[in-house]
């Protein structure tokens, strides 16, 4: 039985993709949403709209006058790139045990790039935080986050190591809404090489965003440097309009 919050139908969502994952479904064929319903004791429009939500994802597809089935090529995408997750998820979806390190936790004086993207100006100061994620002991991902100096509450920073996303909220009074973001092919350079354990000049992916909260104002300048012969993201693009 699925109890009542204000997230009803993520959480009927994330127990029909568990149901899904764990091939529950005999002939990889979805209920119908009446049986769904008296099931889960929820109301069809909380199946529908969480069918709806999985069908987006490509979790799932509706076949005419067939029925609802299980989207096998869909489940390939571990992580959707238009939602905001932590890296510590993120490993955990591709089958990884993931552990963090704190590189760099200091305030720094403001560069160019990062005060145009935080609307900073010169002298002003932001907290650096540099981040490795590891694979049991093997690096996968870099992140190096800017935040203001002026949104910190205090000088308590001993919980850096949480997602940027519960940082900004525990420290910062700030809820991260959306990222712009980048996705730029890179090669790494001496330093990057060295943190995540490649030869230098090998090629890799990176992240380069600017996160805004709920006022639509610019908190962190983040930029994120992926191994990928460790981690590749997937995703699916749609034909739009008739």
């Amino acid at each position: 039985m699925i109890t009542r919050n204000p997230s009803l139908t993520d959480q009927v969502k994330a127990h029909i993709k568990e149901q899904i994952v764990n091939d529950e479904f005999e002939d990889g064929r979805i209920p119908p949403e009446a049986a769904l319903a008296e099931d889960l004791g929820v109301s069809r429009t909380t199946i529908r709209d969480a069918l709806g939500k999985l069908e987006h994802e490509g979790a799932i597809f509706r076949k005419q006058g067939a029925g609802t089935f299980v989207n096998e090529a869909g489940l390939q995408i571990r992580s959707r790139l238009e939602e905001i997750w932590s890296y510590e998820q993120v490993l955990e979806d591709h089958g990884y045990t993931p552990s963090v390190q704190i590189l760099t936790d200091e305030i720094l004086t403001v560069n160019d790039d990062t005060g145009a993207a935080l609307g900073l100006v010169e002298g002003d100061e932001v907290l650096v935080v540099e981040k490795l994620f590891l694979e049991n002991d093997k690096p996968v991902v870099l992140t190096r986050n800017r935040i203001p100096a002026t949104l910190l509450a205090d000088d308590d920073r001993s919980h850096d190591d949480l997602p940027i996303y519960e940082f900004l909220e525990e420290y910062c009074d700030r809820r991260l809404s959306y990222y712009v973001s980048e996705i730029i092919p890179v090669a790494f350079n001496t330093d990057q090489a060295r943190k995540l354990g490649v030869k230098r000049g090998t090629v890799g992916l990176s992240f380069v965003e600017v996160g805004f909260d709920q006022d639509n104002e610019p908190v962190v300048h983040a930029t994120s440097y992926f191994r990928d012969d460790l981690l590749r993201f997937r995703m699916i693009r749609r034909r739009t309009g008739t």
